[in-house]
């Protein structure tokens, strides 16, 4: 069997509310059984929206470049380049880019997610100064 590589640029890229997202580690085009793996890139000013939780799992980001602020269950965190963040099962959560460079996250997911998996929460954001 070949070893499961993917190069993220193979990957389609989705435009989604304030981030460009690509699963790069999914059970179709590795195998993979335990987890997803995706990248988001969020330009300087953005917010990943809407605030969102994972009933169903757990994920872990892991900012590779840029720094910002989460939202964890009401809770505003900074965050830069070399923070992983757990998000807990259920939490609502939030990222923002607060740098002038784009921000690249890594995301990885357990059990594996997709955005099917997603539960949105319109009326939640951050506090307004950061």
């Amino acid at each position: 069997m070949a070893i499961p590589i993917v190069d993220e640029n193979t990957v389609e890229e989705l435009d989604l509310p304030g981030r460009k997202l690509r699963w790069v580690v999914t059970g179709e085009n590795t195998g993979a059984q335990y987890c997803t793996m995706a990248v988001i890139r969020i330009e300087p000013g953005q917010k990943v929206r809407p605030a969102h939780s994972h009933p169903n799992g757990e994920e872990v980001i892991y900012i590779l470049s840029g720094h910002g602020r989460v939202l964890v269950d009401g809770e505003v965190e900074p965050v830069r380049a070399g923070c992983a963040v757990l998000f807990p099962k259920g939490k609502i959560h939030m990222l923002q880019n607060l740098s002038d460079v784009e921000m690249k996250v890594a995301c990885f997911f357990a059990p594996p997610a997709g955005l099917e998996n997603y539960k949105f929460f319109e009326d939640v954001d951050f506090p307004s100064t950061p």
